[in-house]
């Protein structure tokens, strides 16, 4: 278990570890992995019960994590390097050819921490819930968790996996979507609204919970009260607004940097604003 100021510094040194793996690899998705940097060091070292190693795949008597929207993981691999799964140094492979780092998350590679490939948007919350059902039906106590872009909720697959879960009670699974308004081609609102999400999930059968994904407090509190809730017969949807590029300022809050990554210069800028932590660059 981290401090909240541990856990603050921790998010800062995986925001420098995206900025390097995305400058060094000359593509990538730099945006939406600074705006999760901060729940995702909270979820790994403060809230999940899990065995880096050695890495189980069938996470029997663990909880287990799910990233839907795999396209963020420069901040997925830091994590589950500064976690333990694998060595931080193996971070200088992020996008190379024959690494274990892929653009997006692969099982081939047997890469310890990654349980499923999730290149595709939307297949995320189908895997969770299937996940979270089987720990039921086997008595595993350990709870199952996903992360999800807010521009995937576009995708009509993750609306019947809510109605599965949902319908089958399946009060294990807390589910967060990273509620940054920004997807590829520009401002959800533009591409395609997504209307008033609270109740949109409500109305599916889900408890909903809303969270500042830039506050540690808050975002510990509400992880725990959400484990809290489980086990009361509805699978729980934790709403999280959040900045794309969070912490570089001229990344903040726009669609360009989605998946666009950072020359050297900017490189230069961005580590500025990022000052160096007791965890050490790779």
């Amino acid at each position: 278990m981290l401090s909240v100021t541990e856990l603050q510094e921790l998010a800062t040194q995986i925001r420098r570890d995206i900025v390097r793996m995305t400058n060094a690899a000359a593509s990538g998705h730099p945006g939406g992995s600074l705006g999760c940097a901060d729940f995702l060091s909270a979820l790994f070292f403060n809230v999940l019960h899990i065995q880096p190693q050695p890495f189980y795949m069938d996470g029997v008597g663990e909880d287990l994590f799910f990233l839907s929207n795999g396209h963020i993981t420069p901040v997925y691999y830091s994590v589950l390097a500064r976690r333990g799964y694998f060595p931080v140094s193996e971070l200088s492979t992020f996008r190379k050819i024959g690494s274990r780092l892929q653009g997006h998350p692969a099982t081939k590679e047997g890469l310890p921490g990654v349980r499923i490939a999730s290149g595709s948007l939307g297949q995320g919350l189908s895997v969770a819930a299937g996940a979270a059902l089987s720990k039921k039906l086997n008595t595993d106590l350990r709870l199952v968790f996903s992360l999800h872009g807010d521009g995937e909720l576009q995708e009509g697959q993750i609306w019947e996996a809510a109605m599965f879960a949902a319908h089958h009670k399946i009060d294990n699974l807390i589910a967060t979507v990273d509620w940054n308004g920004q997807q590829i081609d520009g401002p959800t609102e533009k591409v395609m609204s997504l209307a008033n999400l609270p109740d949109k999930w409500r109305a599916f059968g889900w408890e909903v919970l809303l969270m500042n994904g830039h506050n540690t407090h808050e975002i510990l509190a509400t992880l725990q009260y959400a484990k809290q809730r489980c086990g009361n017969g509805k699978p729980i949807v934790i709403l999280m607004k959040t900045e794309m590029g969070k912490g570089v300022d001229f990344m903040e809050g726009t669609h360009k940097w989605h998946g666009v990554a950072p020359n050297n210069e900017q490189l230069a800028k961005a580590l500025a604003q990022l000052p160096e932590t007791k965890w050490g660059d790779y």
